[in-house]
């Protein structure tokens, strides 16, 4: 099962949107383990919407 998501960075005022088969994983990622990429600029990011897609 898939799920879409919204992250939002209150400190930065900037969305991102994502699709993943793990979210908890995913998440940690774009807070934590994460090195390189647009997600790193604008920590912490905070999960505001989800939507699970059966497929």
């Amino acid at each position: 099962m898939f799920c879409v998501y919204l992250l939002y960075s209150f400190k930065y005022q900037n969305s991102y949107t994502g699709m993943t088969s793990d979210l908890i994983t995913r998440f940690q990622s774009h807070n934590y383990k994460s090195t390189k990429g647009f997600t790193i600029k604008y920590r912490p990011w905070f999960c505001i919407h989800v939507e699970f897609i059966q497929g």
